[in-house]
């Protein structure tokens, strides 16, 4: 009868989106497993609290001197006093590197808040887990959270939302399972860095078959044979999970037949995964094109977007520019020993061929495997980041 019951709540969990393989562990969060109570413990990272220790948050004194270099609102608050936002920002010097970020233990980042000021492609996320020497995680800021133009668009969806007026959120989940380390790069060679932030995350224990959040940042301009490569070499276990795209066009004409394919565990001339065009691998059809106003139609969804439209004005916004975003959450390409992802620029000419493209293609892939990582192609230089 025990062991009937046992198989009957092992299902019943399972149909509720628990995992039969370990105990719940607060971590995997849904509006049916809210009241679910769990031993993690809630902590949280921002200017107000470096460490995120537990009771050291809104702790900076105004009125002392010698915390002037982090008490940067000492004057609007010195009337108030102590834990009244005191301290809410950092400032990033030009060619200055600082950890935004640091915990040792077990546990997982849930959610990553900021604002930056400046360039947002001059801005350069990384992120280490557990000790490791190259990042997991290595891109500008803006692309990291599908913004690549430096230019407001508001974005809402599971993984990453965009907000009024540059408020970045991030919703991968991060697991670590020693430590975690963030940091931020000011590449900008003149203009000092205004940094709002916050990080929040669990410590717990982590299941042995959770796999490392990994991102990273590629850049084709143009693209080399009408072919840009989102990444390859991954070796290891792992699921690729999400796409953005940042694609300024010089042609005329509809520029998106190009389609993505994905190599894994000993493809070679021909992927396992092949889609049917730029559009449809985005979860749209037809261009994008609105039928009754018979222009570019912006949107976003849960899991994918066509997020910003940056259109000709006629004087220095000379080409068309395309942010789009396609999250693999409820469908991960699932690979067992390596990745290579591809997407062709291709468009039409107007006697109905193919037209092989020679656009401006920046993209950010993010993906969950196995450590150790193979070590990431050099970030392109400042100039070679810009778009100018």
């Amino acid at each position: 009868m025990k062991k009937i019951i046992f198989v009957c709540v092992c299902l019943l969990l399972a149909a509720m989106g628990h995992s039969q393989n370990y105990s719940f562990n607060g971590l995997d969060m849904n509006m049916g497993n809210l009241s679910r109570l769990s031993n993690a413990q809630t902590r949280s990272i921002s200017p107000e609290n470096f460490t995120g220790e537990s009771g050291k948050g809104g702790m900076a004194d105004p009125k002392d001197k010698n915390q002037r270099n982090v008490a940067n609102a000492w004057e609007a608050s010195g009337n108030l006093g102590k834990s009244w936002k005191v301290n809410p920002f950092i400032i990033i010097k030009p060619g200055e590197t600082v950890t935004i970020g640091e915990i040792n233990g077990s546990g997982a980042i849930q959610q990553i808040w900021m604002t930056p000021t400046g360039n947002w492609r001059f801005s350069i996320i990384r992120m280490y887990w557990d000790g490791e020497k190259d990042p997991s995680v290595e891109c500008p800021v803006g692309d990291f959270f599908a913004s690549a133009y430096n230019s407001y668009a508001q974005l809402s969806s599971l993984a990453i939302c965009v907000n009024p007026g540059s408020a970045f959120n991030c919703y991968w989940k991060m697991p670590f399972r020693k430590k975690a380390r963030i940091t931020v790069e000011n590449i900008d060679t003149k203009n000092e860095m205004r940094l709002y932030y916050q990080i929040n995350y669990t410590l717990t224990e982590i299941p042995t078959d959770e796999g490392y959040f990994h991102a990273q940042f590629r850049r084709s301009n143009p693209t080399q044979g009408s072919l840009h490569t989102l990444v390859d070499g991954i070796k290891g276990k792992g699921q690729y999970v999400g796409t953005y795209l940042a694609w300024r066009v010089n042609d005329n004409g509809w520029w998106g037949e190009g389609e993505i394919k994905f190599y894994m565990d000993g493809d070679k001339t021909y992927p396992t995964v092949c889609g049917t065009g730029t559009e449809d691998y985005f979860c749209g059809s037809y261009n994008f094109e609105n039928p009754m106003t018979h222009k570019y139609q912006e949107f976003t969804t849960p899991y994918s977007g066509l997020s910003q439209v940056i259109r000709p004005d006629g004087l220095y916004k000379a080409v068309t520019s395309f942010g789009l975003y396609r999250w693999h959450i409820m469908d991960p390409v699932r690979f067992s020993k390596e990745l290579k992802v591809t997407i062709q620029d291709l468009g039409w000419r107007h006697d109905g061929r193919y037209n092989n493209q020679k656009s401006d293609i920046s993209s950010t892939v993010f993906w969950y495997q196995t450590e150790p990582h193979v070590p990431f192609p050099a970030l392109p230089s400042k100039d070679e980041l810009e778009i100018p």
